[in-house]
């Protein structure tokens, strides 16, 4: 993409009401702007990244075994009524009336409509385990939305519900999406912490909340340092392996954010192993057994030949709330610092005398190259001077810059900056073309 022909509208001023870096930034690199109080359009640097962080979720979940699919936004509150959570979900839950005067509802998870669907379906346990998915935008009407798309009241999620035959089966397919969602974070260059959490409105009592860190986090988070580099970026798990063994192993370190802390429990670690910090979080999942089967009848007829209710379970993450979350987890006092995996594009080329023939040429042999090797770079042909060119490459954080100056251009060489290290070399075309695409 040509920076000349592409919407990129940066803000020089940081708005007030950003608090935090990652909101901050994202308004900044015009990734987003505000429409209403926790409403955001994405324009299109944010849009490739939300994207790009999307397909990761979507390869894990394939990955998993879980299957695609895609709900309404707007649902029926009888659904909502029939599990008795329309009225026991609280504020949050925007409720509207269409113009017939029924009861609808902006879904804020789909647990009751999805188990409607698998009842009205699936007869028998040989139809079973099933997991199934989608990636769909919600909204909670939050108190006090804040903190840019971290806390904001229209998000996008991926939501995946287990159906299993036995509590035995059940607990596989939620030791899956534990294991899937450690390798979700991975791929997106992320340190994310499985800790206890309760289950909250959606029920159940198994219940694990996934946690990055950040100092810019609501929850405080307490853990067993050892954990924290077990979930290290690099440390990808084969679904062939024992998955029960992966979350025992991760599980039996201990982990909690506030409202499951055991201040007992964490003295118990040796001092240099305990670790105190703050949190956000991006992912959890729950197994919450007969808690939606057993209003909506969903039963399946055993081997034994007698019907019986499924065992459920339900995994999110927060699609639109990762964006935020690794910025806060990778930034510099420049900008962003985006993982390879999500930047919106692989490498930034700068053309500092752009109308000179020779330096024209190199960036657009550069362009050229980089295209046709799938890195989708950026090319800043414009007319600004260099320093802007320098900032706006750093604010917008992609992991590579390549510079073509006249002097380099003179030498055979041109410039290329690892934008997480710093660290610059002068290389040839053909070089840096083969470090940014091997």
């Amino acid at each position: 993409m040509r920076l000349t022909n592409y919407f990129l509208p940066l803000l020089k001023e940081t708005p007030s009401d950003a608090t935090i870096a990652s909101h901050q930034l994202m308004l900044r690199a015009g990734m987003v702007r505000q429409n209403a109080a926790g409403i955001y359009t994405w324009l299109p640097l944010g849009h490739k990244v939300l994207k790009r962080i999307e397909q990761i979720v979507r390869e894990e979940q394939n990955r998993a075994g879980a299957i695609e699919m895609l709900m309404p936004t707007i649902q029926s509150a009888e659904l909502w009524k029939q599990s008795g959570r329309y009225d026991a979900y609280g504020p949050e839950m925007l409720r509207i009336t269409d113009r017939h005067d029924r009861e609808m509802l902006f879904g804020p998870t789909n647990e009751e409509m999805l188990t409607d669907v698998f009842s009205s379906f699936v007869r028998s346990y040989k139809d079973l385990p099933k997991m199934l998915y989608h990636i769909q935008w919600k909204f909670r009407d939050e108190r006090r939305p804040r903190f840019g798309v971290m806390r904001g009241r229209e998000f996008l999620m991926k939501d995946t519900y287990s159906f299993d035959l036995t509590p035995e089966d059940a607990r596989k397919s939620y030791n899956k999406m534990f294991v899937a969602y450690l390798n979700t974070f991975e791929r997106l260059g992320l340190k994310a912490i499985p800790v206890r959490a309760e289950t909250g409105p959606i029920g159940g009592d198994l219940s694990h909340e996934f946690v990055i860190l950040a100092d810019s986090g609501e929850s405080a988070v307490y853990a067993d340092r050892d954990l924290v580099e077990m979930n290290a970026p690099g440390t990808d798990i084969d679904f062939g392996g024992d998955l029960q063994s992966v979350v025992d192993q991760r599980t039996a370190l201990y982990a909690a954010a506030d409202e499951m802390h055991d201040a007992d429990a964490f003295a118990a670690i040796p001092e240099d192993k305990r670790m105190e910090a703050r949190g956000i979080e991006v992912g959890h999942i729950f197994y919450f057994g007969t808690k939606y089967s057993e209003p909506f009848n969903a039963k399946v007829q055993g081997p034994d030949g007698k019907p019986s209710l499924v065992e459920m379970g339900s995994y999110g993450i927060g699609v639109s709330r990762l964006v935020g979350g690794i910025i806060e987890a990778s930034h510099d006092e420049n900008g962003i610092v985006w993982p390879a995996s999500v930047a919106p594009f692989g490498a930034g080329i700068i053309n500092l005398k752009v109308g000179d023939a020779e330096c024209d040429g190199v960036a657009e042999e550069l362009y050229a190259k980089l295209s046709e090797a799938g890195l989708d770079p950026l090319y800043d042909d414009s007319s600004d001077r260099g320093g802007v060119k320098f900032s706006r490459m750093d604010l917008i954080g992609l992991p590579y810059a390549v510079t073509v100056g006249p002097r380099g251009v003179r030498d055979g060489v041109v410039e290329v900056k690892d934008r997480r290290t710093g660290e610059r070399e002068s290389l040839s075309v053909e070089a840096a073309v083969a470090k940014l695409t091997g």
